[in-house]
Formats: C-alpha cells, structure tokens, sequence
C-alpha cells in the first residue's frame, strides 16, 4: 500500500474531477508539491490553481513532473492515455481516485454517504452536523460546500447566509470547497457506485440513501447494481452502522444481508414545521438520513436539527445563482437521471407554487428547464423515463448530449429526448450552443419566473450566461 506520508510529489490525471480534486486539496495542505491535467479548465481547476496546484490544460506526457513519486487518476480516463503510460514507463506508483480515498478511509473511523440520488446533499448535510458539534471531521464531497468556516459555526450555532446577502461567487464570505481537512478520526465521504469504486472504502457508518438503475453502461441490470451495495455492506465491522429507508424500492436484499445494527432514517420524524433552505420532500429524507447519523454519535437532536435548518445547500444542487436580465430568477442543478430531475423540479413547484395569471394569459411562476444529457449511454437506457421526467415545467430546452467519458454511438441524440418530451404534453426546443439556449429561455418566460439549468456536464455555463446579464 502506498504512504502517503513519505509522498512528496503527486500529479493528478483528471485533475478537475470533483473527486480527485479533493485530495490535490488535501495534499496541498500537507506541505506536497501537486500538479496535475485536464481536458478544459473550469470552476474546479480555477480554484486548485488559487491553493497552489499546477494545472495542465491538455495531456502530454511532460506534464508529468521529473521528480514525481505519485500519479492518481480519475476512473473516466482510458488506460492508453498518455500520461498513464508515461508514469508506468518510469515506474511511478499509480492510484486510481477511488484506491487513493479507500488509503485515507482506512485510517479513519468513515461515515459513508452512498446511494444512487442525494449523497452529495446529505454528505453535506452530515458534514455541517459534525462541524457544528464540533467534532471536527475530515470532509470529501462530490460538490462544493457552501457552509464552511469561518462562515458555518458561531460557537456552535450555526451561522447563515441568505439569498439576499452577498453569494460567495460574487464575492461572499463563504469559501466553495469539496474538502474539509479536519484534525479529528472521522471522515465522512461521498462514495460512488460507478464501476464499484466505493468498494475501496472501510466504512463504519454507512448510508444508503436509495438505489436506482443507473450507470447502466457500466452494470448488467438493477441485481448487479443491488449485489454492489450489499458487498459494501458486509464491510461494515461487526459494532458498525447501516442507515438506510427499509421500505425503498430495492434495498432489501442489503436489508436481509445485514449483519449489523440498522438504523431506519425513513421512520425518524422531524419536528411540525421544520424547514431547509432547500426545496422537495427528497431533501427531507436526505435530512432524515443525516439526522440518523447524528443519533448513531450521540449528537443531540435539537442541536443537529439547527444545523441541518440552516444548511444551505451544495454547489449546483438547486443552487441560486441570481436573476436574468428579464428578471426571472436562475438555479443550476447537477441532476441528470429522471429521478432527480422529477424531484428537483417538484420541489421548485414547491418552492414556486402557481399563484397568478402571466400578462399571456397563463399561470405563473413559469419553470423554464435548459437540460443538457449526460452519456449517449444514459440517455438511451432512459429515453422514456426523461420524456416524463419534465412533467414539472413549464418549457424545455434541450442541449446536445453531454459524451463525458463516451463516443458517439449513434442512434441516440437530443432530438429524440425532445420528441419523447413533447410526447407527453410538454414544450420542447432543441438548441446547439449555450448562447441560444440562455437566450431562448429569456424570451420563454419573464420577471419573477424561474429558469433551471439541469445537467451534470456544462449546464452551468448556460447560468453564468444568464446572470452576467449579456
């Protein structure tokens, strides 16, 4: 197993990824020189390059530094790519991202988040619970943190921002971080299904907040998908904790293979009146699981009910990102399968009921969807579930499939996703670039209504548009 501790230099293959961005973060801070590529710049690599890491824009086997000693890759990557032979030539040791975080894990007491939809919001969620109780926990989540210090605690209380205050991407406070590096022996983490990388953890406490068909280029059917968890959780040590909804569609082969205490977060009550700063019912469930983890650490209740009422959410997970120059008011949001699209536009109906007649005649608020694919895979495994999905909205626009890791199969584009849409009732445009998506869903709606970019590619760029009021 490779030490950490005796690594000085570390390159980073993907660097960008969310992932692995945490750890560049984290070696950073332990004094390592970090450098590392990839494909385009972003958000993500803009902020590493602040903290110190050299970014490479682009592969090429010079990336890598002379006096390297680690090269950790994101699992998107293909075998061949040239950095990856480069580093095998010259014999330097390799990790991929999920090994690299199964290191860390096992030398920590792990709270793992796992789940087809909103682990990222309840890893949040549970690491906002441990900050303010002062537990002091390392974080890694697969978004950025809006509530960390100095902004999150007040001796304890729970500080918070509100929409009105200034955001931290216009120069708020608040720092945007996917990595907590805390002094305590919990880690919570964000653990992702894709090809089994969170096998690689040692959990302690494990959360499942639901499984889904998903990642369906990768495994066979729902059963190959379910066998997956339940290999992580017999994992868990004998004194160890499982959390999840016993009564949610496919757990129950974990449930019935449990060899530890469980813990039913779906039957936790909250309190009449409790409110998140988050729209949807599935956000109340993704507190009701971060509220069973507080109970499992002896974390009273009332305490981590305050933090989780002022728990302002993630990075691109309904995040508001201001008003278009019309005057409608613009969120982003990472949800790219019809699950969470479904949920994510209920919930801003829900935060936006239809309360009044447009000067057009019809019922406002109106919810304009930009919505960008993600993988031909996916798209093409839901076709029929994505035609439904937007039964929320008002209009759609669709963008051309995201690839990611993939290449263009063919037979499968976003025409077809608009065609399915239109389907059941709904309006549905296709777009070719960013510029003609944030300008068609200005000319769709007006003051007061609500655009949402959806997508887990570049939808956001569609948001920076549209704030930046061009």
């Amino acid at each position: 197993m490779v030490d950490f501790s005796k690594t000085n230099t570390v390159h980073f293959v993907g660097v960008g990824g969310i992932g692995t961005s945490a750890i560049a973060r984290m070696f950073v801070l332990e004094g390592k020189r970090v450098s590392g590529s990839d494909m385009a710049e972003g958000e993500v690599t803009k902020a590493l390059q602040e903290v110190g890491v050299v970014v490479y824009v682009g592969d090429a086997k010079s990336n890598l530094p002379a006096d390297c000693d680690l090269v950790i890759y994101t699992i998107a990557i293909p075998k061949d790519h040239p950095e990856l032979v480069e580093a095998k030539k010259r014999r330097i040791p390799i990790l991929s991202y999920p090994e690299a975080l199964g290191i860390i894990s096992k030398e920590k007491y792990t709270i793992a988040i796992t789940g087809t939809h909103g682990k990222t919001t309840t890893t949040a969620m549970v690491a906002k619970i441990l900050i303010d109780a002062g537990m002091d926990p390392t974080v890694i989540v697969g978004s950025f943190l809006l509530d960390v210090p100095p902004l999150l605690s007040k001796e304890g209380q729970g500080a918070v921002t509100t929409p009105s205050e200034s955001p931290p991407w216009k120069g708020g406070e608040a720092r945007r971080t996917n990595f907590v590096a805390g002094k305590s022996k919990y880690l919570v983490v964000e653990g992702c299904e894709y090809c089994r990388s969170f096998l690689n953890l040692h959990p302690n406490i494990l959360v499942i907040t639901n499984i889904d068909a998903d990642h369906l280029d990768y495994y066979k059917d729902m059963e190959d998908i379910v066998s997956a968890f339940v290999e992580l959780s017999r994992k868990l040590p004998n004194d160890g904790y499982l959390i999840l909804d016993s009564h949610a569609p496919n757990v129950q082969a974990v449930v019935k293979q449990s060899h530890t205490q469980n813990g039913d977060f779906a039957a936790l009550k909250l309190p009449e009146g409790f409110k998140l700063h988050i729209p949807g019912a599935h956000n109340l469930l993704n507190a009701k699981a971060a509220l069973a983890v507080a109970k499992v650490l002896d974390i009273p209740d009332k305490q981590a009910l305050r933090s989780l009422s002022a728990f302002r959410g993630t990075w691109r997970r309904f995040e508001y990102r201001g008003k278009a120059k019309n005057g409608a008011l613009v969120y982003d949001d990472y949800g790219h399968h019809p699950t969470e699209i479904e949920a994510t536009l209920r919930g801003t109906r829900e935060l936006f009921p239809l309360n009044k007649v447009s000067a057009s005649g019809g019922l406002s608020p109106k919810i304009v969807v930009v919505f960008q694919p993600h993988l031909y895979s996916r798209t093409k495994q839901h076709l029929q579930g994505f035609g439904v999905a937007f039964k929320g909205a008002t209009n759609v626009i669709l963008l051309p499939i995201y690839p990611a890791r993939e290449e263009d199969p063919g037979g499968i584009n976003s025409q077809m996703v608009v065609d399915e849409v239109k389907k059941n009732g709904k309006n549905a445009h296709l777009v070719k670039t960013f510029d003609e998506a944030a300008k068609l869903a200005v000319e769709l709606c007006g003051a007061g209504d609500v655009i949402v970019t959806l997508g887990a590619g570049e939808t956001n760029k569609v948001a920076d548009i549209l704030v930046s009021n061009k």
